[in-house]
């Protein structure tokens, strides 16, 4: 009933004749020697779908269906003789035509002049395809791939081993010897079937075996609704459905399939199957892990080697490295340790952190990870990001990674258990920001870094670092500087680290610039650190004592370079792009790269990457205070600033203006003809131009963390318009699931400070951010449609008919999901009439769409479908390719429901390639669920199954619960209708829990489905 497990060979075939002759495999077998001249190279053959034949790619006629068979049945012998009688019985059977000797001559010869001297030669009383090159039949370059990929997984290389046997898989066309009539072709195209579901099975357990649970849960969906009595593809089906969380669904398949087997065939199901439904009963944990291949051990695990390169003039500390290096190794690795390093910024901890654990990498052979938790910043790494990075690295693939923090921490957790790994946590802001991090497992150890004593991190080892010892500080200034330049001048050293406050970083900072100064002596250097109009007053314990040395390296800059070090650190966000650091300084983008990469030479900078640039955190506070201090407008009278502008907030403001020009700009050339740019504030500096729309993208999601954080920082009365409007042209972050958080957030802020501003129209703006981030969550209507309406009166107040329209359309779109659908007509309608009233073309043809489907859910269908088209139409005369996919997705929905399925699925395929080419994961995730839906309609359970399993992951971290709910009911329906209904009960089970706690109508839908169906 189902495949072996393993790469499978070709099931053997039996010959075409009348012969009692054992039957002979199709594996590749060496052709009968011939003086035939050989085929050349150009000439190739397919079975694997229908029979044909291309020579240099364009295709040879090869006649009608019996003379088909007969070129089909030459080639699957692979060179040997077929006999005329074998032939006849190969195309006809029991029952040939009485000239059926002549037809097959007469088909013989045809082929021979269609194909060339030297292919099918006669000899013996039959015939025979010779000399066919390597790679000229796809059904042995099928063979030979599925041959490398065993040998690739016996050496446990399983990523070349599945990605030669998708190769191979991909060979077949549809159906083998399709359309090819007679008993034999019947014969081999079963074979050729099982031979294929065979590989197929091999692919998905290897697909398993590397963890891509989740991308394997449709396919084999797809696959068990088509061999429903094919038990191996279920096993797989449970495996996968088990290892992605869904552990109900996985027994619901086992139900299925027990009863599915007793009533057709009278079986129960056999014992592998019967053994992994027990295993998943008890929650076995050897099914979270994929077994090794045998006979050979599966490849090693990913070995992380993530620490930073060590100083290579690391400098005394000598009795913490010994301190540190006897907690790592405690026990002989029997426990888990943890040492935590305290200290001010600038002390030397992520240096000496390094240092360690480099010394300690051959007690952990199973990798190092590393990460800046970025504790000093204002916006500290997200634990639950930090694990996903940590898992990966880990060799977990994306699918396999859960969207929680608890559960993340615990996978973490197990895929650690049994390893030697070492986790060096740099820059963490407090113990609860550390906690979910640690190995939790013996045999691995943690190294933390922070400014702040980790008393409540429970069994640390806490190491408090304070600043060097004078020797050690001279020893680093020297070894930095060079031996010979200090040992005529060691009082002057002295003094040097003396005025650094012996902090190191501070030492390195100014023994760095001492060395690129051949002409400078020490003592210069230090009668510079003893002006203490060069250095800050106060050196004293915490965040400020490192200043001295910053001072140092500020006042050697030159006034172009200073301006640029103390301008540039006022931007909030983690780093800066070049362009954007440009419009900063008021620069062009040559000129400020210039001084940018000038900085980074003086160690003030750091280059993130290729036109990026950040601070270290405390650079970045010594720069705001430089700004703080020097940052003054000129004096009455006084001749022009020679760089523009003058004045923090003048720089920033240039910030917000590049931001507010780029982001409409990305708006635009998404949705040429859109009113919405003529609507915001105008920027005070161009922006950038792009080449195309992906340009446009990638720009918009690598800006999008700088961005918000610029936005955020703009917060003020005078600058809240601004702000508020970069969020309107920057609206498709929302909809990314990655920011859409943080643009919450952001938009929330600018509501406050323009409610406090008295400033209505920034204020009806930000409550139209809100409203729009809150309704595509899926969970937030009701908290949505009183920001869509309090937008509206904000705008009528303050006159401003952009927002009149957007928020009367939002209120529609909010009222229909609500199933309020006369209010949903009602403030459709009225946006319809602002939109036309400004001359906004697309925001009309929005509005048309949005109707559209008002109509459609108080049934009226044809009225539906030409609001749909009406508005697609538009779209399409305005060249908006983003929005036309929106139109169509309308269009779809109505045609659906129309019956015109054929119209709906065009419509709505071609909707999906937009929005899958522009990254609108919410409405890809959409689009692909109404196939689903549209794929019940047209009575295709199985292909909606595929459907719906596909959204679902499409919106994992997006759309919100309520969406997700609708997926699983669709999802339930589709698997009832493939016969799979305790698993179809399970989806629905968690939709009705969905809708339950969000108290959605759809609930009693639900439940009406999870009745049981009487029995006629």
């Amino acid at each position: 009933m189902d495949g072996v497990p393993g790469a499978p060979g070709v099931p053997e075939q039996g010959r075409p004749g009348p012969t009692a002759e054992p039957a002979e495999p199709v594996a590749p077998a060496v052709p009968a020697v011939s003086e035939a001249p050989a085929v050349p190279a150009e000439l190739r053959f397919g079975v694997l779908g229908p029979v044909r034949a291309r020579r240099d790619g364009e295709p040879v006629g090869t006649g009608s269906p019996q003379q088909r068979a007969l070129l089909a049945a030459l080639l699957l012998r692979e060179g040997r003789t077929a006999t005329a009688a074998e032939l006849i019985d190969a195309l006809w059977g029991e029952e040939p035509p009485s000239q059926a000797l002549a037809a097959v001559r007469t088909y013989a010869s045809r082929l021979r002049k269609a194909l060339g001297p030297g292919v099918l030669v006669s000899e013996s009383g039959g015939y025979a395809v010779r000399g066919l090159g390597e790679g000229a039949l796809d059904l042995a370059v099928a063979q030979d791939l599925a041959a490398e990929a065993e040998k690739a997984r016996a050496a446990g290389d399983l990523g070349r081993a599945r990605e030669v046997l998708g190769r191979a898989l991909a060979l077949w066309d549809g159906e083998a010897l399709a359309g090819v009539p007679g008993p034999y072709a019947e014969a081999q195209r079963v074979r050729l079937e099982e031979w294929r579901l065979q590989l197929l099975e091999t692919r998905l357990d290897m697909d398993l075996e590397q963890g891509c649970h989740a991308e394997a849960v449709s396919e084999l969906t797809a696959l068990t609704a088509a061999h429903p009595l094919r038990e191996r593809l279920r096993e797989l089906l449970m495996l996968a459905l088990y290892r992605s969380g869904r552990q109900a669904e996985a027994l619901a398949v086992y139900a299925d399939t027990r009863r599915l087997l007793a009533d057709e065939l009278g079986v129960d199901p056999r014992p592998g199957l019967r053994a992994l439904q027990r295993r998943i009963l008890r929650a076995d944990p050897g099914l979270a892990e994929s077994p090794a291949p045998a006979p050979e051990p599966a490849a090693a695990p990913v070995r992380p080697a993530q620490l930073p390169a060590t100083v290579p003039d690391f400098t005394g500390r000598a009795a913490f490295v010994k301190e540190l290096g006897e907690v790592l190794a405690s026990d002989g690795g029997r426990v888990m340790a943890v040492s935590a390093l305290a200290g001010i910024g600038g002390v030397g901890k992520t240096t000496l952190a390094v240092h360690v654990a480099h010394q300690a990498r051959t007690a952990f052979p199973d990798g190092q990870l590393y990460v800046d938790l970025q504790g000093a910043g204002q916006r500290a790494a997200d634990p639950e990001t930090v694990l996903g990075s940590f898992l990966k690295a880990l060799g977990t693939p994306d699918s396999a990674i859960p969207d929680s923090l608890e559960e993340r921490a615990a996978l973490y957790r197990s895929v650690l258990d049994g390893r030697r790994v070492l986790v060096l946590l740099d820059n963490a802001r407090d113990a609860a920001q550390v906690r979910p991090l640690l190995p939790g497992t013996e045999g691995c150890a943690a190294l933390v870094t922070s400014r702040v004593r980790m008393v409540d991190l429970a069994g640390a080892h806490l190491v408090d670092l304070d600043v060097m010892a004078p020797d050690e500080a001279l020893q680093l200034f020297t070894r930095i500087v060079g031996e010979e330049r200090v040992a005529s001048e060691r009082e002057a050293a002295l003094d040097v680290v003396a005025a650094c406050g012996f902090l190191p970083l501070a030492i390195r900072i100014a023994a760095s610039r001492l060395a690129a100064r051949r002409t400078w002596t020490v003592s210069v250097l230090a009668a510079k650190l003893a002006d203490e109009r060069r250095r800050l007053d106060e050196l004293q314990a915490g965040d400020l004592a490192v200043k001295a040395t910053f001072e140092l390296g500020y006042g050697q800059l030159e006034p172009a370079q200073a301006r640029a070090f103390r301008l540039l650190g006022l931007a909030d966000g983690p780093d800066i792009s070049l362009a954007a650091a440009a419009a900063v300084l008021d620069l062009p983008p040559r000129e400020t790269e210039d001084l940018l990469e000038s900085l980074v030479d003086t160690s003030l900078l750091e280059s993130a990457a290729p036109g990026r640039y950040r601070y270290h955190d405390l650079v970045r506070l010594y720069a705001r205070a430089c700004a703080e201090r020097d940052e003054q407008p000129p004096a009455v009278g006084a001749p022009p600033a020679p760089f523009g502008q003058w004045g923090s907030e003048a720089a920033l403001s240039r910030l917000l203006d590049f931001y507010l020009a780029t982001a409409a700009a990305v708006y635009l050339i998404e949705r040429p003809g859109d009113r919405l740019v003529d609507h915001l504030e105008r920027a005070g500096r161009p922006g950038l131009s792009f080449a195309d729309r992906h340009a446009a993208q990638d720009w918009l999601y690598a800006e999008a963390v700088s961005l918000l954080a610029c936005v955020r920082q703009s917060a003020r009365p005078e600058t809240v318009r601004r702000a508020v409007d970069v969020l309107w042209a920057a609206c498709d972050l929302a909809e990314s699931g990655a920011n859409s958080r943080e643009y919450e957030a952001v938009a929330a802020r600018l509501r406050e400070v323009a409610q406090e501003a008295g400033d209505r129209r920034a204020e009806g703006r930000a409550y139209m951010a809100l409203a729009f981030v809150h309704h595509i969550s899926g969970t937030r209507f009701d908290e949505a449609g009183r920001e869509a309406d309090r937008a509206t009166g904000l705008a009528e107040a303050a006159g401003d008919p952009l927002t009149s329209c957007w928020s009367s359309n939002a209120s529609g779109a909010i009222a229909m999901y609500q199933g309020r659908y006369a209010d949903s007509e009602r403030h459709f309608t009225r946006a319809l009439d602002n939109f036309r009233a400004v001359g906004d073309r697309p925001g009309e043809a929005s509005a048309l769409c949005n109707l559209s489907r008002t109509h459609l859910a108080t049934g009226r269908t044809d009225s539906a479908v030409a609001l749909a088209r009406q508005g697609t139409a538009m779209y399409d005369d305005m060249g908006h390719a983003l929005k036309g996919a929106n139109g169509r997705y309308a269009l779809g929905l109505a045609l659906t429901s129309s019956g015109r399925l054929a119209e709906a699925t065009e419509c709505l395929e071609q909707a999906l390639r937009v929005f899958r080419d522009s990254r609108q994961r919410l409405w890809e995730g959409m689009t692909v669920f109404r196939l689903a839906e549209l794929d019940l309609t047209a009575r295709r359970p199985a292909r909606a199954a595929v459907h719906a399993e596909t959204a679902l992951t499409l919106l994992r971290g997006v759309g919100g619960e309520w969406r997700r709910g609708n997926v699983l009911t669709v999802l339930g329906r589709a698997l009832s209708g493939i016969g799979q209904r305790d698993r179809a009960q399970v989806c629905w089970q968690e939709a009705l829990e969905i809708f339950d706690a969000l108290q959605a109508p759809e609930a009693d839908e639900v439940r009406g489905l999870l009745r049981p169906t009487p029995v006629v």
